[in-house]
């Protein structure tokens, strides 16, 4: 089972019945500016007596926005508070003309729009902006025109003025008063609100703890049940029993450390798996993150499945080898035997036509029983049977021994075969074996890969504590693109007639043997230049071994060691 995100999404909260807050407040704004004018013509009438209706008409055309306002502001729309910021305006024009126009008592009422813009937010002020001086346009022009009446005189005029600049200033500062009050109440919460939406809605389970690790706080859109198991038990509470020492070890860590992560078993359901990333708080509290990882966890589990699978069957490829070469080994040997009993005419003479085949015979299969016994090797090493036979011994011995088997096959394709080794023993322990292989192997290759009267050099040294021995020849060399597959086993370099003479195990033998002596092997070529590979073994021991800095092992000369001659 795996935990898929198993809340459902949040329903939309129904509408509340009654208005909300900041509805509330515009009404109470609208309410305020009606009391306001009303007693505002209250004063007007008892200061001043009214020639004419148009001071009440202004008052009551004021007084319509704050109606409307009752009607408009039930609904959330941006659309709503347009329309009543232009009933705003329209009031506006005609309370101003009324009264005179621009120069009339009652002309700063064209701000009006401004102020019920600000108690609606900083969104609208800039709609109020332009519809206050709209308003002053109009009713400019409408004064230009001869439209409006003149204006008031005498204490009725001075009573507008007052009572227009006193409800104007009221109004935008309870507006601007109200406005402030809802930022306040509303930036905060609106801030918090949104994060933690966010972290309920996020797809993993966020984890908040004290420093002993007790879990205080569950956020994330997980698994609903998995939530509440997680405050009810700990993390370790939930894991199975076997993975809680595990948890408690992620903990330790995340508060020494500062950061932990952890993949980890659920008690249940079974088969359920989690990851778990813990993070350390400066105020002393831990966090972690807890993810769904059963899908990771059965990849990485069948991956390894095939990592073994793939092991086996080339453990089981090298047993098969190592058994047939054992078989083919002992009916070869016999071949060879007889081969070389008939070339040596030991029971008589043959004709010459039958020394040939079996010269032929016995060249055959010792080049078949050295193939054999690089796949035996190989199979061997990948298989971790191989057992290196150390001995104490001067490494120059089973060097020159395999200079001097290779002076056949060297004298055969007309290639100097040279050897520079220390004038004083190279006091090692090593197997004889293996280092007389490692030889063996690159000297044929080298002979393989150098044309006629070309020169392959054998060189011998201690260098910084290590044997380091070098093939190198002035042969085709190796293109760039085959550098890095040479040392696999079965890979080879060069055209089909070069490789159908060998089984490009050479290199890969020469690469495990360095490596089973704590060594490497390295290779340096350019095509048509030649190459040259170094094997670099720590198995110098006394003096050889102490003495880094001597190039040629017991501080002597070099000498030239040429089996040709």
């Amino acid at each position: 089972m795996t935990f898929a995100a198993a809340n459902e999404a949040e329903e939309a909260a129904p509408p509340p019945a009654g208005p909300d807050a900041a509805t509330r407040r515009a009404v109470w704004w609208h309410a305020g500016w009606a009391l306001a004018l009303a007693m505002a013509a209250l004063a007007a009438v008892a200061v001043a007596p009214w020639r004419d209706a148009n001071p009440g008409m202004a008052l009551i055309a004021a007084v319509a926005p704050a109606i409307a306002a009752l009607f408009l502001l039930r609904g959330e729309g941006g659309g709503t508070r347009i329309g009543l910021l232009v009933i705003w305006t329209a009031a506006a024009v005609i309370a101003a003309g009324l009264t005179g126009g621009v120069t009339g008592p009652l002309a700063i009422w064209c701000l009006a729009p401004l102020a019920a813009a600000i108690l609606f937010g900083r969104r609208s002020v800039a709609w109020g902006g332009t519809f206050s001086v709209g308003a002053l346009a109009v009713a400019g022009l409408a004064e230009a025109a001869g439209l409006t009446p003149a204006p008031p005189a005498g204490a009725l005029a001075a009573t507008l003025a007052v009572a227009g600049v006193a409800t104007m200033a009221a109004g935008l500062t309870a507006a601007i008063a109200l406005a402030r009050v809802a930022a306040a109440e509303t930036a905060a919460p609106a801030g918090d609100d949104r994060l933690a939406r966010l972290a309920a809605s996020q797809p993993h389970l966020i984890v908040a703890m004290d420093v002993e690790g007790v879990v205080d706080t569950v956020l994330g859109g997980l698994d609903g049940g998995l939530a509440a198991r997680v405050h009810a038990q700990g993390l370790a509470g939930i894991a199975a029993a076997s993975a809680r020492a595990d948890v408690d070890a992620a903990l330790d860590a995340a508060r020494r450390e500062g950061r932990a992560s952890l993949v980890f078993p659920l008690d249940e359901p079974e088969g359920a798996w989690l990851g778990l990333d813990l993070a350390w708080l400066d105020g002393g509290r831990l966090v972690g993150a807890l993810r769904d990882a059963t899908a990771d966890h059965e990849r990485e589990a069948a991956l390894e499945k095939a990592r073994a699978d793939a092991e086996a069957l080339n453990q089981g490829k090298s047993r098969f080898l190592a058994n047939m070469s054992h078989e083919l080994r002992t009916p070869l040997n016999a071949i060879m035997g007889f081969a070389d009993i008939m070339r040596q005419r030991i029971f008589g003479p043959l004709p010459g036509k039958y020394v040939e085949y079996a010269d032929l015979i016995h060249d055959a299969g010792a080049h078949l029983l050295d193939l054999i016994n690089d796949v035996l090797d190989m199979a061997k090493i990948e298989a971790a049977k191989y057992e290196l036979a150390l001995e104490h011994l001067d490494a120059r011995e089973p060097v020159q021994a395999a200079l001097r088997l290779m002076r056949v096959q060297a004298d055969d394709v007309g290639v100097q075969l040279r050897g520079l080794l220390p004038a004083e023993p190279l006091d090692a322990e090593v197997d004889r074996r293996a280092l007389k292989q490692i030889v063996l192997n690159l000297v044929s290759n080298a002979l393989k890969f150098t044309p006629r009267g070309g020169l392959v050099t054998v060189s011998l040294m201690a260098l910084d504590g290590a044997m380091e021995l070098s093939v190198a020849d002035n042969g085709v060399g190796i293109a760039e693109h085959d550098l890095a597959r040479l040392g696999r086993p079965y890979e080879q370099a060069g055209d089909a007639d070069q490789q159908a003479r060998g089984t490009g195990l050479g290199l890969s033998l020469v690469r495990a043997f360095a490596e089973l002596h704590g060594g490497e092997m390295a290779i340096e070529s350019r095509l048509g230049e030649g190459t040259a590979i170094n094997v670099r073994l720590p198995v110098l021991t006394g003096s050889n071994g102490e003495n880094g800095s001597s190039p040629h092992g017991g501080g002597g000369e070099v000498i030239a060691f040429n089996p040709q001659r």
